[in-house]
């Protein structure tokens, strides 16, 4: 019997393939642990959270970090994920020499409704595996924003974070980067969950 294992590629075999007109225009993928992974389709209250998120952001952070939106990011050599918001150290070249890496990222930010568990189960453990202090998931589906800080390796070798907050969406939240500044989740959440 033969036993084949799929091909994991790396970061720069990703964008060579990308630079070479592999994936259509339109299409949506990252790079998840050597694997070319399709993002899924945002449904209304995914892109409605989306767009109010970064309203609120863009006024909170002004020019104090870098705003990024499904841009990558790059961890390790494996893992190009594409998270719907990044707050960045800022740069004199606005990361145009190379993506932020872990080091440069200040808080994380995945919106999740269909993709929830993939962001719990699959991404979770590699941001913390990365190092990346503050993750946060607007939980549309629990109707909640899930605050993970404090990455941490258990026993067994898994990766994870040692603090979850709940925060509801008629609640603020400091931004852990910015501890001056109040994110009001009245202002982000879809109304309907308001």
């Amino acid at each position: 019997m033969t036993i084949t294992t799929a091909k994991r590629f790396t970061i720069a075999e990703y964008e060579r393939l990308a630079e070479l007109g592999f994936f259509r225009e339109d299409e949506r993928v990252e790079l998840i642990n050597g694997e070319i992974i399709p993002m899924v389709s945002k449904g209304r209250p995914h892109s409605v959270c989306e767009t109010r998120l970064f309203r609120e952001l863009f006024k909170l952070v002004g020019e104090r970090g870098t705003l990024r939106g499904q841009e990558p990011i790059i961890i390790f050599n494996y893992n190009q994920p594409e998270p719907d918001f990044v707050i960045a150290q800022n740069r004199d070249d606005d990361y145009l020499s190379a993506h932020p890496s872990p080091v440069d990222i200040l808080l994380l930010i995945e919106i999740a409704d269909s993709s929830l568990k993939y962001d719990q189960e699959v991404k979770l453990p590699i941001y913390a595996q990365a190092g990346i202090s503050n993750y946060w998931i607007f939980n549309l589906v629990g109707n909640s924003l899930e605050c993970y800080s404090e990455s941490y390796q258990d026993l067994q070798g898994k990766f994870g974070y040692r603090r979850k907050l709940i925060v509801l969406p008629n609640e603020s939240v400091c931004l852990p980067c910015f501890p001056d500044l109040s994110l009001d989740l009245s202002k982000v959440f879809p109304q309907q969950f308001a």
